[in-house]
């Protein structure tokens, strides 16, 4: 049984996993402060919390960070499991998280910009990284697709830490002569052929990446591209679309009839981020059914993380200035719609409230169901609340997206004790704050003694599924316990 949490520890360690919504993308230099307080502050915790990420987290910056400060850190379990999850990452995270240790100049405009932590790379560090590339060394096909998919960074992985490599691997990476036997030689047999169904069948058979083939092949012919589409896996095809749409793909009957299989294959695949699909579709002039399939995937990614059982209700600042509020409000919305078990609301404010109704979970109807609602006028953060009292809907939880500022009555603490009073009800409030952000309703629900969540969206839309596993627990604690039950991964023997 777990042991029972002081409020003072469950604070602490909620203000803890509420800084994963901070989460500036590819800029570890911006993340690793964030989990060097975390770590400092909670050792114990924070284990843990990254071997739930590991499990649970959408964000790779965050993954790759706490690989590194487990990696570095003295407390006990901490480097086991570091190298434990390091282990778990493709070749180019493995390479980041050593590049972003040893530290690097970059230059631009003449200026030098320095990155990183300017460590030495533990020995523990080293060791795990050569084992890691022995492994792949020992399995050809393994070590082939990890060089058509990273050559920069398993080179650069050897060379940084001086790892001798391999017969097979020198002869690929470092000498340009790969054996006849491996993809890589096949790579060459592809660019110097000029038959395009030759083209096709080596991409088909030995599963040629499309970010690589489409840089050597000359003529993307049907067959090339039904051979390239058949070869991506799921996220691969998800990433590709715009580029394919450019090329012609949907302009032939079977490869779109490919690509609709490969999407519908998505939506239970493993590796697919939740709002990769959604960004997809903003990418590329996709048709109206291949947006309908990339919604699906991610509603079907984001009802995998768990469904919400607690009936909910979602404020919207669509104040002055409060132009984000309504794209974030939008995305949540799609996001929570589909993974729903009890009723959701949702509700627009200035000094108005407006009730928004969307027809479905789609991005496109969230979208749809917004399209009045333009960011302008003052602030009531109490009048959606009071507009609640007025036609009875109680509520388990209260998810309100807001700068925090207000200043027209009715305000937000005064009414959401009214509504406590008149409904019967005590929702939990979870702040998700945006833009230029105070912690002004933060501090007046405290001395009012209303608990609440803070959530500072600072990051990309990719973070916002962070924010489930908050939504769909039974309460606070739940949640933490769930963490603290999450054992250490162990390394590899």
């Amino acid at each position: 049984m777990a042991a029972r949490m002081s409020p003072q520890e469950q604070d602490l360690r909620l203000r803890l996993l509420n800084t994963l919504l901070t989460t500036p993308h590819r800029k570890l230099e911006a993340v690793h402060p964030v989990h060097a307080e975390l770590i400092a502050q909670d050792p114990l915790f924070y284990g843990h919390l990254a071997a739930w990420y590991a499990k649970n987290g959408d964000v790779r910056d965050h993954t790759e960070t706490f690989v590194i400060a487990l990696a570095l850190s003295s407390f006990e379990g901490h480097r086991e499991a570091g190298l434990a999850l390091l282990r778990e990452l493709p070749p180019y995270e493995v390479q980041r998280v050593v590049d972003f240790v040893k530290g690097r100049v970059e230059k631009k405009g003449g200026k030098e910009t320095k990155w990183g932590l300017f460590k030495n790379v533990p020995r523990s560090m080293t060791t795990e990284v050569e084992r890691y590339l022995r492994e792949r060394e020992g399995d050809a096909m393994k070590f082939d697709g990890a060089v058509l998919h990273a050559r920069k960074a398993m080179k650069r992985l050897y060379a940084a830490l001086h790892i001798k490599p391999g017969p097979r691997a020198q002869a690929i990476l470092f000498d340009d002569n790969p054996p006849v036997d491996s993809r890589l030689a096949v790579l060459k047999k592809i660019a110097k052929s000029t038959d395009p169904g030759e083209q096709a069948t080596l991409i088909a058979t030995h599963r040629i990446p499309y970010r690589v083939a489409s840089s050597i092949v000359a003529q993307m012919t049907p067959a090339v591209l039904a051979a390239l589409v058949d070869a991506m896996s799921a996220q691969e095809l998800i990433n590709n679309l715009a580029s394919l749409q450019r090329r012609g793909a949907s302009d032939h009957p079977e490869i779109a009839k490919l690509i609709e299989e490969k999407l519908e294959s998505a939506k239970s695949a493993k590796r697919v981020a939740t709002f990769k699909p959604k960004e997809a579709a903003k990418a590329a002039p996709l048709d109206e059914k291949t947006q309908e399939q990339l919604a699906e995937i991610t509603q079907r990614q984001a009802r995998a993380k768990g469904t919400i059982k607690r009936s909910t209700a979602i404020l919207v600042d669509k104040s002055g200035s409060m132009e984000q509020a309504i794209e974030v409000a939008k995305r949540l919305g799609s996001m929570v719609a589909g993974i729903m078990e009890a009723p959701l609301y949702v509700f627009a404010f200035d000094t108005l409230a407006y009730p928004i109704a969307a027809a479905g979970p789609e991005l496109k109807a969230w979208e749809k169901a917004f399209a009045g609602i333009k960011a302008g006028g003052g602030t009531s953060c109490g009048v959606a609340l009071d507009a609640m009292i007025r036609k009875d809907i109680g509520v388990e939880q209260i998810v309100i997206v807001t700068d925090e500022g207000e200043n027209t009555a009715p305000l937000f603490v005064p009414t959401l004790q009214k509504y406590r009073e008149a409904l019967k009800a005590d929702p939990g409030v979870v702040f998700v704050k945006v833009g230029q952000s105070s912690d002004q309703l933060e501090k007046l629900c405290l001395a009012a003694g209303v608990s609440v969540d803070a959530f500072e969206f600072r990051g990309d839309y990719y973070s916002l599924p962070n924010l489930i596993p908050i939504l769909q627990r039974p309460s606070k604690l739940d949640l933490l316990v769930e963490i603290m039950e999450t054992a250490l991964p162990a390394r590899k023997a």
